[in-house]
Parts: structure tokens; sequence; C-alpha cells
């Protein structure tokens, strides 16, 4: 690996302009393509390279890297990329005060090397786009598919998202991450843009704003849902983006869990998981102020980030058990 990989230089090049910014679902440039073979010895070759699913302020691609020597190696390139071509001044400058960064999940790959259920492996950085076309980061590519879960899989499939949780909140170092912070604001109090039902987001606007329930920091993923594991026959095979790693309270993981699940199945799925994660970590009384909170942060909405008609009428079905 060459030492290139490593520098994080502050200048720019002139590929970085501000008008040749890309956006989010556009491919890797050549310069970004050049700095993937470096990282791999002069004669690599990038033998395929395909773009995937999901996704609002990543580009991900995964990779096949050929060595000189004939090794193959799968990868994934994680660049931070703006929505909107014209959307920010600079590469990564939407995400310069820290709060959502490379080097937010460069702390956290490092911290979860330790842990044992499976999370990509950090091969390589350019954390302030010196060398590639905005912020990347390469990762060793794990085995495994999004979930396809049909409701007879659904039992087994909410055990294992449970208890891929324990090994994470038992990681130590959490103090050294950034703490959790709600994302929705006390100042933008309107309601999701197809909400049948404003006075409940209202309701869960009043409760949030009362005292928060003391809870213990750990280590947490904080955006812990569904599409952000993968799959192989059944079995968890990783837990992906860790861009939002955080010390915060475990009913954070459990709430946005919970969330998702509403949402895509409906609420006696998501009170499955809260009662699968109180069965396997012995005892978690989870305290409803989180997930309160994580339906929150559901608006404000921006353009292109809209809850669709289903979802919000699934959320303030969820909101009402809630209240």
């Amino acid at each position: 690996m060459t030492e290139s990989v490593f520098m994080d230089l502050v200048t720019r090049s002139p590929a970085l302009a501000p008008a040749l910014t890309p956006y989010v679902g556009a491919p890797p440039s050549p310069a970004t393509a050049r700095w993937v073979r470096e990282c791999f010895g002069r004669d690599a070759e990038i033998r395929a390279i395909r773009p995937l699913p999901g996704g609002i302020a990543h580009a991900n691609h995964a990779l096949v890297v050929e060595s000189g020597s004939g090794s193959e190696h799968r990868l994934v390139l994680r660049r931070w990329l703006p929505r909107d071509p014209l959307a920010s001044d600079g590469p990564g400058a939407a995400f310069a005060d820290g709060e959502f960064s490379p080097e937010r999940e460069i702390a956290a790959l490092t911290l979860l090397a330790a842990c044992e259920i499976p999370t990509p492996t950090l091969v390589a950085a350019d954390p302030a786009g010196a060398y590639c076309d905005a912020p990347a980061l390469l990762l060793a590519r794990l085995p495994g598919h999004p979930p396809r879960p049909v409701p007879d899989d659904l039992p087994e499939v909410l055990i294992q998202l449970a208890a891929a949780l324990l090994p994470v909140h038992a990681l130590r170092g959490a103090a050294s991450m950034p703490p959790y912070v709600p994302r929705h604001r006390a100042d933008l109090r309107r309601p999701p843009k197809h909400a049948t039902r404003p006075e409940l987001w209202e309701r869960a606007r009043e409760v949030a704003s009362g005292p928060v329930p003391d809870a213990p920091s750990r280590f947490v993923h904080r955006d812990y849902h569904p599409d952000n594991t993968l799959w192989s026959r059944g079995r968890l095979t990783g837990v992906v983006d860790w861009s939002d790693a955080s010390s915060g309270p475990v009913g954070v993981d459990v709430g946005q869990m919970r969330l998702r699940l509403a949402l895509r199945y409906g609420v006696a799925v998501a009170d499955r998981f809260r009662d699968c994660f109180d069965q396997v970590a012995g005892g978690h009384d989870q305290d409803p102020y989180w997930d309160l909170a994580c339906v929150l942060d559901l608006p404000p909405e921006e353009p292109g980030r809209v809850l669709s008609e289903r979802d919000a009428i699934r959320a303030e079905t969820y909101l009402e058990t809630l209240l």
C-alpha cells in the first residue's frame, strides 16, 4: 500500500473545483479510481464496479480490485457527497461540522475492530478529498445482501437483530465518540407533509420537550435498522453504515429499529422486537421517550426526503401507541 493512502492534505486538486463537485449517484471520477488502484500497488486494476442501493448522503460502490500479484480484493468505496451538485461549496462541505464525517466513521470502525459481530474493515481513507472527487473511505466488503425476510422468517430475524446489539453496546471507548443528539429541532414544529393527525405530532413534541430520562451512555449505532444489516442464508453477516455512531443511550438503537419495523411491518412487529431485545439483554425496560425521539427525527422533511402517505399513517399509528 502506498504512503499516499494515509495522507490527509488540506489542499485540493483542480478536479475538486466547486462546479465539478459530484453528487450522490455519480460514479467515481478517474482520480478516485486511480487512488483506489494505488492502494494495491502500481499494477493493480479495477475489474468490476457497481453502485450499491441506499444512502442519502453517501455514494457507495462495490469494487473488485486485482493486485499486480493476482490477488482479488472485494471492496466498498464510500464517498461523502451532496444530494444536489449545487448544494455545497465543495467536497464534504455539508458535513464540515464533523457531526457527519468520514472521521467519525473512521473512529467508529477503529473501536468496532474489537467487536465480535462482523463490521467493515477500513482499508484506506482520504477524509479530506485530497486524492478523490470527495471525502472517501475504502472498506473491505462483507458477504451478504440486505434483508429480504418473509413473515415466517421474521421471528428469527428479530432475535438476531436484537442479539447483534449486545456486543456493540458492550464496546469500550464509547466516550471517545460524539454524544447522541436528536436530529429534530424544537423550533421546527411542523408535522410531515402527509400527516393526517398533526395533533399527534404536537403531543409527541410536548412529551419529548420534557425531562430526558437518565440512561448510561454506551457505544450506539444511532441509525440501526434492517437496511443497515447484511444477511446470507438466514444468518446475519454484518452491520454497516457507522457514520452516525455515537455515545448515547441503548434505547436509541432499540427505538430506531422499532420505528423502521413499524413503518415496514406494523406496530406488532416493532413491539415484538422490543420484547426480543428485552429477552436477549436479560432485561431491558425501553423508555417510550427514546421511541418518541426516533419518530420525531423523521421531520423536518427535505426535498427528496419526504415521508410517503403510507409511512406517515403508519408513523401516526405507532405514535398513538407510544402516547
